[in-house]
């Protein structure tokens, strides 16, 4: 993919934003709408990994997707809001947000800063010694939290893999629906998640 225009928004469009975000198959629960947003740089080992692996192929992604935005003056791992990335022959945007980390206290009172989406960017960052700017996200409501559990050992029980054989555990989920779990980024943002195939400038 040949990135051909980047457009920045401010923190304060993020927040806005992030306020809209809807439960995948509840439309109508804005799940961060009371919650406390801040753009925190926070350390990468101080993270808890939501899965137990990292894809050799998706962190190179990142990587291109890293060089590809320096072009143009961005730095991925602190975007002090988030960017619109227009990719040449796609008309919409895929927006790139920072990585998104909730407060998750657990059944033995532990208390995580869980990664909910930005996995692969949050491992790149640690490969590369850089402090991550992330969205932190306090005071998501008790009944709603993020899918999956923070793994047991944290970074130093996951693995960086080619591929996920049959049977492999990615994710330990918190209940047999845990899509009914699942935040929709893409209520509020555009293409999240979009295409991230071979970013060039």
């Amino acid at each position: 993919m040949k990135i051909v225009n980047v457009e920045r928004h401010g923190p304060g469009e993020l927040i806005e934003r992030l306020r809209r975000v809807s439960m995948l198959t509840d439309p109508d629960v804005l799940i961060y709408r009371e919650a406390f947003i801040s753009l925190e740089k926070i350390r990468a080992d101080l993270l808890s990994p939501p899965q137990s692996y990292i894809l050799a192929s998706e962190l190179q992604k990142v990587r291109r997707l890293r060089w590809a935005l320096a072009e143009f003056g961005v730095e991925l791992f602190c975007l002090d809001g988030y960017v619109s990335v227009y990719l040449d022959g796609y008309e919409d945007p895929v927006d790139v947000l920072p990585p998104v980390v909730e407060e998750s206290v657990e059944a033995d009172g532990s208390v995580h800063m869980i990664i909910c989406d930005g996995m692969h960017r949050i491992s790149l960052a640690r490969m590369e010694w850089f402090i991550p700017q992330v969205i932190f996200i306090r005071g998501i409501p008790r009944d709603k939290p993020y899918y999956a559990y923070p793994v047991p050992g944290g970074w130093g029980a996951v693995v960086t893999r080619d591929d996920l054989p049959e049977g492999f555990i990615k994710k330990w989920h918190r209940i047999e629906a845990y899509k009914t779990l699942y935040r929709n980024f893409n209520s509020a943002f555009s293409n999240v998640g979009g295409p991230r195939g071979r970013f060039a400038k």
